[in-house]
């Protein structure tokens, strides 16, 4: 979707075009009438000089570095915001496989009602490509962009559905309000909207809270809108530039153990007598209470360095969060803000201390841990941290979450000595969540977007069937209270539309662009001729701001020009006689507007129109800042898409993983469904079939078996199959795993040691048990000398038995 700036910019270079009179002055009058309202500017050039700052950072008109950078910018933002809703709704249907697998786990059922099989078929179904066939007809496109106009620009509708909506709808509903209605991720005015709507429903969320300790921390639908927020592209940006070094260079060091726990640290105690000793002396129990282990000097001893080191690094995770204030963004900023404001004005006797630990409540709890905790799930990392690491960052969230929690105490008695962390960093914390809420409100930004809005004709979102379908459902649902008389606009509307159709099957519900329009707005043409009248706007002052337009887009085509002091009879004359048609055109017509300016007294040839050189030198120097700030911007981006595209992949790895194990369930209960049509077929890591000799120990037939397959040592901890290995580095070549199946979900993993007839250990696995430790978010499988990633061991499981035996699947 093109921005909707970007024309804006596009018309300045052609003044015939009469767009740029109403453009221009509804976004002067716009930000004069703040000017002379907020702060007693009066002055309409600077009310147009401002609205021309703004939209020339959006010019697609030269080709300079900054335009090409811009563009690149805009594609990547469009590409960020589309790839953060696949990854939503992949989210999605990971959550709905994992709560069918979760129970069917859990009663070893089968999946054998037609009705449940079509449900999950759906969530495994891959849409075609994209045609225009699919479209609804003109009547029914103008019906439903009237009515999302009107959702999108007013979003008080919005917020007092997603209050009416319960916990089973709220997905779905915002699916369709963060990722489509204002899915453009990094544009301003669908940003300020969708902010906009969060103050409304945090205010009623506010007032109908009775228990202040509840506010923001119960799984409500605003906790949920709330998370969802923090997951779109500019929160996923700061947590990767704020924290992914931070993890990574904790994860390097594999063997640092700070476990603190005393029950833990008293088994890791018994664990090395055992080994260096043989056995426990004398008096000497195998397990003992909490307290017996707290109170044991050997225990004590070895927690002491851990507890120093853990809180250095967790104050060296601090300062980096405290010290990345001006990275947050906008939008986490501005929720702080109003968390601030409705506390206070909800319970005006509360502490600082108090309001504190709701902000922290909310950037901790909701934003910042999460991805501490499981920074592979925010592709914060490139692995899986190990079983020391993974600890170590528990704990440090659990520090951090007890700096904002009210009251400050650790809630499990083994974190009690990490209180000093909190009573030392208490203040500063406290402070740097006062100044998270330190941010400008954006009103005047906003009605200025309005009003540029009104000018464009290309207010667009793409959006599915089933979201217009499930979106008019609940607002048909919900009528008599989100539009209660007969003459509010969205009521007129919903009456309109009629009968809301049924949601389509997945394959068919193919995005459509839909345009976006509303039919109560005033003509542009009337908004024009009232604003000018209104504001006093006169056409020498669209002239001023067109000429500054020009000459600043000669001069970024040229960029010799620039050298000062600039001269712009100069400047114009180069262009008109240069050989560039569209620098001629803008050379001819900006001379002809000095002269109009100089007849009107406007700038003066007499000091080299000193006022206009100013402002056309100030433009310069924005624009180059501009530009630094664009190329920084730009690599950031490429590193968060990279970050989401991995992410996508990931989920897409689950779902696979989920694929198999619910074919497998329907050939266990189907008769004959244990056979497979592919026997020993070479798939994988470069792997080797070896001669199926395990069958025969197994007493398994070479008709039902699949494999083994053999990999390496070397090939497995490549891959991240193989994610800690105890096996010296000297004798990993002479290590590799064979991998039987001798029936549909049942594997035999082996480990061998070349020259061994037998393998050193062998066992026999289920399917279900390995997505069952999935579940249950447990990241290792234990072989005893090595220890194997459950994700990428269900990865290499799927791809190499159970990839090819789809067919007939849910059919």
């Amino acid at each position: 979707m093109t921005d909707r700036r970007s024309g804006m910019v596009q018309s300045f270079g052609y003044p015939q075009n009469s767009s740029i009179v109403s453009r221009a002055v509804a976004a002067a009058a716009a930000n004069n009438h703040h000017s002379s309202r907020n702060r007693g500017r009066g002055s309409k050039r600077y009310s147009v000089s401002v609205f021309y700052s703004m939209a020339a950072e959006q010019d697609v008109e030269v080709e300079d570095e900054l335009a090409k950078a811009q563009r690149r910018l805009r594609e990547l933002k469009t590409k960020i915001s589309t790839q953060s809703k696949k990854n939503f709704m992949r989210e999605r249907d990971v959550r709905f496989l994992d709560a069918r697998i979760g129970l069917l786990i859990q009663n070893r059922m089968a999946l054998d009602e037609h009705q449940q099989q079509h449900e999950v078929a759906s969530r495994l179904e891959e849409h075609d490509e994209d045609d225009d066939n699919h479209y609804p007809d003109e009547r029914r496109m103008q019906q439903y962009g009237n009515l999302f106009y009107l959702l999108q620009s007013e979003p008080r509708h919005i917020a007092i559905l997603c209050r009416l909506v319960n916990l089973a709808e709220i997905d779905t509903l915002l699916q369709t309000v963060m990722f489509t209605l204002y899915g453009n991720q990094y544009e301003s005015r669908e940003e300020h909207l969708l902010l906009t709507m969060f103050q409304n429903v945090l205010a009623a969320q506010f007032e109908t809270t009775t228990e202040f300790t509840s506010l923001l921390r119960a799984n409500t639908p605003v906790s949920r809108m709330m998370t969802t927020y923090t997951r779109r592209g500019p929160g996923q940006s700061y947590l990767k530039s704020v924290l992914s070094d931070k993890i990574n260079n904790l994860l390097e060091h594999k063997d640092l153990n700070l476990q603190i726990n005393p029950l833990k640290v008293y088994d890791e105690l018994v664990q090395k007598m055992e080994q260096e000793q043989g056995g426990l002396p004398d008096g000497f129990p195998r397990s003992v209470t909490a307290e017996i282990a707290s109170a044991n000097p050997i225990v004590q001893s070895m927690i002491r360095p851990r507890l120093n080191t853990l809180m250095d690094i967790a104050n060296s995770f601090l300062t980096t969060i405290i010290n990345s204030l001006d990275q947050v963004p906008y939008g986490i900023r501005w929720i702080c803000k109003q968390i601030r404001s409705l506390t206070k004005r909800k319970y005006p006797d509360a502490t600082d201390h108090a309001i504190s630990s709701l902000i922290g409540g909310f950037f901790f709890l909701r934003f910042v841990n999460p991805a501490i905790v499981t920074p592979q799930a925010y592709m914060l990392v490139d692995g899986i941290p190990g079983t020391n690491s993974r600890t170590t960052l528990t704990l440090l969230a659990k520090m951090l979450q007890n700096l904002a929690n009210k009251p400050s105490y650790a809630k499990e008695a083994y974190m009690i000595p990490t209180n000093p962390f909190v009573e030392l960093n208490k203040q500063r914390t406290n402070k740097f969540l006062t100044d998270l809420c330190e941010v400008v409100d954006f009103y005047e930004q906003l009605e200025m977007d309005q009003y540029m809005a009104l000018s464009k004709k290309d207010i667009m979102i793409n959006i599915t069937p089933n979201e217009i379908y499930s979106t008019l459902s609940l607002l048909q649902q919900h009528l008599d209270i989100l539009a209660p008389k007969e003459t509010d606009h969205l009521r007129i509307l919903i009456n309109e539309v009629g009968v809301v159709p049924a949601q389509v099957p997945r394959k068919e519900n193919k995005a459509i662009e839909l345009p976006l329009f509303s039919r109560w707005e005033m003509p542009i043409q009337d908004l024009t001729m009232s604003l000018m009248s209104e504001n006093n706007i006169t056409q020498n002052d669209i002239l001023y701001m067109e000429a500054k337009s020009i000459f600043v887009q000669i001069i970024r085509s040229l960029p010799y020009l620039a050298r000062p002091p600039l001269k712009l009879y100069y400047i114009a004359e180069t262009a008109a006689t240069g050989k560039d048609a569209q620098l001629v055109h803008k050379g001819i017509k900006v001379k002809e507007m000095i002269r109009e300016l100089e007849e009107a007294g406007v700038i003066d040839r007499r000091d080299n129109h000193q006022l206009l050189v100013e402002e056309i030198s100030n433009e310069l120097t924005h624009l180059g800042d501009l530009k630094l700030k664009v190329v920084e911007e730009l690599q950031s981006l490429e590193s968060v898409y990279k970050t989401i595209i991995d992410h996508n992949n990931y989920l897409k790895s689950q779902l696979e993983s989920y694929k198999a194990y619910l074919q497998n369930v329907r050939m266990q209960t189907t008769p004959g469904g244990g056979s497979s049509s592919k026997k020993n077929q070479v798939v994988g890591i470069g792997v080797e079939v070896m001669d199926p000799k395990a069958s025969k120990k197994l007493n398994i037939t070479k008709s039902t078996v699949q494999g083994p397959f053999k990999y390496t040592h070397q090939q497995l901890e490549k891959e991240g199959i193989i994610a800690e290995t105890e096996v010296p580095e000297n004798r990993r070549s002479h290590i590799f795993l064979t991998i039987a199946s001798p029936l549909p979900g049942t594997f035999i993993i082996a480990l061998h040691y070349k020259g061994r007839d037998k393998p050193v250990l062998e066992i026999d696995l289920k399917l279900d048990d390995l997505l069952e430790k999935q579940q249950d978010n447990v990241q290792l499988l234990d072989l005893e000398y090595i220890k194997l990633s459950v994700s990428k061991t269900l990865q290499l499981l799927t791809k190499t038995f159970m990839s090819r035996n789809r067919t007939g699947f849910f059919s």
